[in-house]
């Protein structure tokens, strides 16, 4: 692949959680207090807890896409996920902790090369905010925490589905007036470029976490382990 291929590219779309925002290094911190104010055994860290906890989140969305039950809330999700996954470990807790924890994500931090790898891109790009959360949530997170100035902002909420459902991307290129191969998706998970590629769009795989890639037919353009070399590969 070279960027000769992607010439008809002029936006690209961005995963925020875990692309743009760093949520380990944001939650895992507020995820101790956590478990200490549970009593929780010492051996059982954030840290421990969070590959867990991140796994139950995906089945949570996908039970609600698979089910049709429509889009319950990125933040509501996350919560959900938790109790699951504290219960499962045996950790009894109130919900008065778990809204106390919550309050964590209205202060995520966002990864250096991101911030300066976003700065870099617009010299070139229109930058699309495409995610998950809540609309508010995120204008929130665009404004507070990130310091973007994002060309749009656009909620899979809006289509009452969590991606990688395909009338997400789809939505995304209506709302752009775009034509599906003129937008790249860019994200740190695999499933979110699986399913931008399968709905036509380019895709740009940020392997911060060096995981496999799916096997799959749609396989991203781009490969990086950050937006440094993104922006050294797209020539911004």
């Amino acid at each position: 692949m070279t960027t000769t291929d992607l010439d008809s590219v002029n936006t690209l779309t961005f995963d925020i959680f875990g692309t743009v925002l760093d949520l380990a290094g944001s939650l895992i911190p507020p995820l101790d207090i956590l478990l200490k104010d549970c009593d929780a055994p010492a051996s059982l860290t954030g840290e421990k807890v969070w590959d867990q906890w991140r796994l139950r989140q995906r089945i949570e969305q996908y039970q609600d896409n698979m089910l049709m039950l429509g889009h319950s809330g990125y933040l509501a999700v996350k919560r959900r996920a938790l109790m699951y996954t504290l219960r499962s470990l045996k950790v009894e807790f109130s919900y008065d902790q778990l809204d106390e924890f919550m309050k964590s994500y209205q202060v995520l931090s966002p990864f250096k090369d991101s911030i300066d790898g976003l700065k870099r891109l617009s010299n070139k790009y229109n930058l699309v905010m495409l995610s998950n959360g809540e609309q508010y949530y995120l204008e929130h997170l665009a404004k507070t925490r990130i310091g973007i100035d994002f060309h749009r902002i656009l909620s899979a909420e809006t289509v009452s589905q969590f991606k990688p459902h395909p009338s997400v991307y789809r939505f995304a290129a209506k709302q752009l007036s775009l034509e599906p191969q003129q937008i790249m998706m860019v994200a740190a998970h695999s499933f979110d470029i699986l399913g931008a590629r399968h709905s036509g769009f380019r895709g740009a795989y940020i392997n911060r976490y060096d995981l496999p890639y799916d096997e799959s037919d749609y396989v991203p353009d781009i490969t990086t382990g950050n937006f440094y070399e993104l922006c050294d590969i797209l020539g911004v």
